[in-house]
């Protein structure tokens, strides 16, 4: 295990939705260096209605029960993908209180918007694919609301041709709007099968051939932890507000 405040995680789509089950998912994320995963769930369906059987997301005891086995840490994750801010707010609504880290699918100019400006948006995901874009008052917005930034490193290991020129365009654009900004990040390979989990020093090299500082890849595979951490917080019964707790006092006996 890393250090408490450099704990690298990687976000994945488990089975069914993905090919590959939760454990399998933890003991190579375990094999690679990480510190955990965090399980990419659904909160939609694509209708926009509550998740169905195949997306539900998993409960803390099945997250639990794999940790435990695993000797990693695994944190329940869902992803809002709704076209409707008003369906996506009551998903938000639903979910927030339940799972340690919530996304927020973009890809349109209303979705960025969306997650953006939601301090309950742990996560934009996605931002530039379909006709999405990210500009400096979205930027802006997400740096304000503190809602991290998707590096999706995906399709430049899984693409080629223009479809791969594309994304390494959007990947350019995406680093000097979040630098300028100073907006946070996570960085993900958004695997869907263990096959596609790629090694933390992996993810650098690819993003030091696209143009990113090491230190921020390494920063945004740890921010998924970061988000974790705060998130658990929170649930806490000591929880009162941010940076104030509730703690135990031994009584004096004297």
């Amino acid at each position: 295990m890393s250090d408490e405040t450099d704990r690298r995680y990687e976000a994945v789509t488990a089975y069914p939705v993905g090919e590959t089950t939760v454990a399998r998912y933890a003991h190579t994320a375990d094999e690679y260096g990480f510190d955990g995963v965090v399980v990419r769930a659904g909160g939609t369906s694509e209708t926009g209605d509550a998740g169905s059987e195949t997306d539900e997301p998993l409960t803390p005891l099945e997250t639990e029960t794999v940790a435990t086995d695993a000797a990693v840490d695994v944190a329940t994750g869902v992803e809002i993908d709704a076209d409707d801010p008003g369906v996506a707010s009551g998903t938000l609504d639903r979910v927030r209180s339940t799972h340690d880290v919530v996304t927020v699918r973009g890809g349109t100019p209303a979705r960025n918007r969306f997650a953006v400006e939601q301090d309950r948006v742990d996560v934009l995901a996605a931002p530039m694919r379909a006709d999405g874009d990210l500009n400096h008052v979205l930027a802006r917005a997400a740096t304000d609301h503190r809602t991290r930034i998707e590096v999706n490193f995906g399709p430049v290991l899984r693409t080629a041709g223009g479809e791969r020129v594309r994304h390494l365009q959007r990947l350019r654009k995406l680093r000097e709007l979040v630098d300028y900004y100073d907006t946070p990040v996570v960085v993900s390979a958004r695997p869907t099968s263990g096959l596609e989990l790629r090694a933390p020093r992996e993810l650098v090299a690819v993003g030091e051939a696209v143009g990113f500082d090491p230190a921020t890849v390494r920063d945004g595979l740890a921010e998924w932890g970061e988000i974790v951490r705060e998130s658990r917080q929170r649930r806490s019964d000591s929880f009162i507000a941010p940076g104030v707790q509730r703690v135990e006092c031994e009584e004096d006996d004297q």
